[in-house]
């Protein structure tokens, strides 16, 4: 599995401080977030996961802890939208330019507005995908939340 990534040039780039963590990705389990933090030996609200989704039609990336759901009422008011649906996982991958399971937010074939649960941003550290399965980084919430430009707001259920 290579280490170098859209997602960890980025971050690079960005003189982004952060270190890259390798674990064995499950396609078949049920959350994927969740078995991410169980293979990383983390609590699940620091392994954050990136999901994509529409605000009114138009395409946004979303962060939240993986042991939560996202909220679609908070999420459309968060972009100041009337409604929020899940993106399809083949819109997903296509927008995005990787795979689900393997989605970050930093890195992505186009630039849309992000979105982080607001919760994250009092942890010292927390893992988001490195932009392949298998693949996390662990960095500083609030200096991820910069370099995106996101929005930290409460997005969860």
């Amino acid at each position: 599995m290579s280490k170098a990534t859209r997602a960890t040039k980025m971050l690079e780039q960005a003189k982004i401080a952060f270190t890259v963590h390798s674990y064995d990705y499950d396609p078949d389990a049920d959350r994927i977030g969740i078995q991410a933090a169980e293979a990383l030996g983390e609590t699940p609200e620091r392994v954050l996961k990136t999901l994509m989704a529409l605000v009114d039609g138009k395409a946004v990336c979303v962060i939240v802890p993986s042991d939560h759901e996202v909220s679609m009422k908070k999420l459309a008011a968060a972009f100041g939208g009337k409604s929020a649906q899940m993106m399809k996982p083949a819109d997903a991958e296509r927008m995005s330019g990787y795979k689900v399971g393997g989605i970050s937010p930093f890195g992505q074939m186009k630039k849309v507005p992000t979105a982080m649960e607001e919760q994250a941003v009092h942890h010292d550290a927390v893992f988001i995908n490195g932009g392949q399965r298998g693949l996390q980084v662990r960095l500083n919430p609030r200096a991820a939340a910069s370099l995106l430009n996101a929005a930290v707001v409460a997005l969860v259920a």
